[in-house]
């Protein structure tokens, strides 16, 4: 009964009132027997980790002017699972997995890198993305997350460099160093973009937001730091 107890899910959650908007977060260490998952358990915990969820939600509103319920997305629920897999995080359907592997071999900070891997997949639950219409490209979907994770100051020291990529929507750090110089050229253009993207996506909103097409503002942001 006690082995079976360790195996069993563990789930602790925890309910945030943002507003009249409540968000319930749950963490499930489903590998708690491999060196990964005894660290998670060891280093980070399930309350560090639904912390950590419910203060990059907070994050994520106020970076992108969500500041009432119509203008987000309604999930009620956010659940984290510590998997054994390969590979270091996905989020799908509301949930976040995030492989024991990865876990494992953390070099440095452990909740450093870890909430940069936590507050990047928690913009992927949050964000919009064109789906009920034209759904933008992989590449910017995931750039916007990154561009949370840098605004968040957990951007690792191996991304690329402002400049540096062979297109704006090669995605990651890439388009978020691209998105970022956006941003500077707009204040909140992000922000903006991420809310057109509500139904659809379409690369003319780099014009109606900025003025000229996506690609152009490529080449700018690329010669502007001498690539």
């Amino acid at each position: 009964m006690a082995c079976l107890s360790i195996f069993l899910a563990f789930l602790l959650t925890l309910t945030t009132l943002n507003g009249i908007n409540a968000v319930e977060y749950t963490v499930t260490n489903r590998a708690p027997t491999t060196p990964g998952g005894i660290r998670f358990s060891n280093e980070l915990g399930d309350n560090y980790t639904i912390k950590t969820m419910d203060q990059a939600t907070i994050f994520f509103w106020r970076l992108f002017q969500q500041n009432t319920e119509a203008d987000r997305k309604d999930v009620p629920r956010v659940s984290l699972f510590v998997d054994d897999m390969e590979g270091i995080a996905y989020a799908s359907n509301n949930e976040i997995h995030v492989g024991d592997d990865y876990i494992e071999g953390i070099k440095g900070d452990i909740k450093w890198d870890f909430n940069g891997v936590l507050y990047h997949e928690m913009a992927h639950t949050w964000q919009w993305d064109g789906s009920a219409g034209t759904k933008a490209p992989v590449g910017l979907i995931e750039g916007i997350a990154d561009f949370m994770r840098l605004k968040a100051n957990y951007a690792p020291s191996q991304w690329v460099k402002p400049g540096e990529g062979d297109s704006w929507d090669q995605g990651y750090s890439v388009t978020a160093r691209f998105l970022d110089y956006c941003n500077d050229l707009r204040n909140g253009f992000v922000a903006e973009l991420n809310k057109k993207m509500r139904v659809t996506y379409n690369d003319n909103f780099f014009v109606e937001l900025l003025g000229k097409p996506v690609d152009q503002l490529w080449r700018d942001y690329k010669a502007k730091f001498g690539n």
